[in-house]
C-alpha cells in the first residue's frame, strides 16, 4: 500500500502552494485548484444501486495488438509515437527517448491480488519486453495508475529515473527505488532528462491508497507535458474539468498529441473525473492536434458501459471537428502519419451526453456553455445538427 512522506520530504510538501493545513479532510493535505465538491451519499447510492450499466465488462476478450520490445527498436522517423498499453499505461516514444507513463500491469487494480478491478485483457506488453526506457512518469498514485508489482520490476533496471508529484517518493523509495533516481516535482516545475523537458502541470482530482481514506490527498497529483526540440505530448493524469487547461496550453503548448482520460465518469463524480465531452474540450484547450483518449476499456471503474467513453468522445470529437485516435490496446499513433479510427469495440447499448451530461462545478460561464453545446452534439464554432455524427449514436439506449 506503500508509506508516507517524513522528513525532509514531508517539509518539502507542507511549503507546496498546493498544500492547504486544511486540506486532506482536515488533517492537512494538498487541495485541487478549483474546490471539489464530493459525491452525496444517496445519489451515489441510488446510482450504484439503480443505475449501473449491464455492460460494464466485455462479453468477450476485446481485441489487442501483443508487443515485443523489438517492436520498439527503430524509433519513429518523424519523432514521435504513442502506444497506448490500456487504461492509462502508455509508451511514448519522442526524439529518441521513451517514456512510460502509469504503468500498471498487474492482473488487477488494487492492493491485493484476489479482489479488486480486475484486467479485461492481458497487458499487450509485459514487463520483460518493455524497451530501454529514459524516463517512468506517474500521475498520481491510486491504484489504477500507480502498480506495485510494476513498479517494483522496473526498478529493478539500472538508471531509470521515475518522475512523480510531490509525495508519490514515498511509496516508490519504500517499494525499493532508490532515492538518487526519483524526482519529485509540484505544479509548473520542470525536469531536464536526456534532451526531454518534463513539467508537471495542476490537475483537479485526489489522492490515496488506504481503504479507510485516512492517506486522503496527502499526495499531489499531476498531468505532464513532455516536450523535445520539436516534438510534444501532454498526459492529464486523472482530472476533472477545470480552467487550468487554458494556462497548460498557453505555458506549454501547442501539443503534437494529449492523452486525456475519458472514462470513470458520472455526474456524481464530475470533479474528480472529467469524462468524454470535457476530454474533448480540453484537448482543444491545451492546442492538441490530436487526442488519445485514455483511461477506458481496461477495468471496470464506474457504472457506465465499458465502450461508452469511447463511443461519447467518437461523437463529441466529430462535433468539435477534433482529431481523435481510437487504437487498440497495444496499437501505435503517429500523428503525423498514422493516426487509428477503427471501430473495434462491439456495438453494445450506451448512454449518450445529452441524457447523463458530465459538467464539472466553478468553471466559468463561457466554459460551462461550451461544454454544454457539445454535449448538445453542437460545436460552438461550427453548428452541426446531431444526425451529422456518425450513426451509431443512433443505436444509444
Amino acid at each position: 500500500m506503500g508509506a508516507a512522506a517524513t522528513g525532509a520530504r514531508l517539509e518539502r510538501m507542507q511549503a507546496s502552494p498546493q498544500w492547504s493545513p486544511t486540506g486532506g479532510r482536515g488533517r492537512g493535505g494538498f487541495c485541487p485548484p478549483l474546490p471539489r465538491e464530493e459525491p452525496a451519499f444517496w445519489p451515489t447510492s441510488k446510482a450504484f444501486l439503480l443505475g449501473r450499466s449491464a455492460h460494464r465488462t466485455p462479453a468477450a476478450t476485446p481485441p489487442t495488438v501483443p508487443r515485443r520490445g523489438h517492436d520498439f527498436a527503430a524509433p519513429p522517423p518523424d519523432g514521435l509515437r504513442v502506444t497506448w498499453l490500456g487504461h492509462a499505461t502508455s509508451l511514448v516514444e519522442i526524439e529518441g527517448r521513451r517514456v512510460l507513463f502509469d504503468p500498471v500491469l498487474s492482473e488487477r487494480a488494487s492492493p491485493v491480488s484476489w479482489a479488486g478491478p480486475k484486467r479485461f485483457f492481458a497487458p499487450p506488453l509485459v514487463v520483460d519486453e518493455i524497451p530501454e526506457l529514459d524516463a517512468v512518469v506517474l500521475s498520481h498514485d491510486h491504484y489504477d495508475h500507480l502498480d506495485h508489482a510494476t513498479i517494483v520490476a522496473l526498478a529493478a533496471r539500472p538508471d531509470v529515473p521515475f518522475i512523480a508529484p510531490l509525495g508519490v517518493g514515498a511509496h516508490l523509495e519504500h517499494w525499493g527505488v532508490p532515492a538518487e533516481r526519483i524526482v519529485e516535482l509540484d505544479w509548473w516545475e520542470a525536469h531536464e532528462r536526456a534532451g526531454l523537458q518534463v513539467t508537471a502541470t495542476p490537475g483537479r482530482h485526489f489522492s490515496g491508497r488506504a481503504l479507510t481514506m485516512s492517506d486522503r490527498d496527502q499526495t499531489l497529483w499531476a498531468g505532464w507535458a513532455v516536450r523535445g526540440a520539436k516534438r510534444a505530448i501532454f498526459f492529464s493524469g486523472d482530472t476533472a474539468m477545470f480552467p487550468g487547461f487554458v494556462d497548460i496550453g498557453m505555458k506549454l503548448g501547442p501539443f503534437d498529441l494529449a492523452m486525456i482520460e475519458c472514462g470513470a465518469y458520472n455526474a456524481n463524480w464530475r470533479d474528480m473525473h472529467i469524462g468524454p465531452e470535457q476530454a474533448v474540450v480540453a484537448s482543444q484547450l491545451v492546442h492538441a492536434g490530436c487526442l488519445l483518449p485514455v483511461h477506458w476499456g481496461t477495468f471496470d471503474l464506474a457504472f457506465h458501459g465499458w465502450t461508452e467513453p469511447i463511443e461519447r468522445a467518437v461523437v463529441a470529437a466529430a462535433a468539435a471537428g477534433v482529431s481523435l485516435a481510437t487504437p487498440r490496446p497495444g496499437q501505435s499513433v503517429v500523428p503525423s502519419a498514422h493516426v487509428p479510427t477503427e471501430r473495434w469495440w462491439p456495438d453494445v447499448p450506451w448512454v449518450p451526453a445529452h441524457r447523463e451530461p458530465v459538467v464539472s462545478s466553478g468553471l466559468p460561464s463561457e466554459l460551462v456553455a461550451r461544454i454544454e453545446a457539445l454535449n448538445r452534439g453542437v460545436h460552438d464554432d461550427s453548428p452541426a445538427p446531431r444526425a451529422a455524427v456518425p450513426p451509431r449514436d443512433a443505436a444509444t439506449t
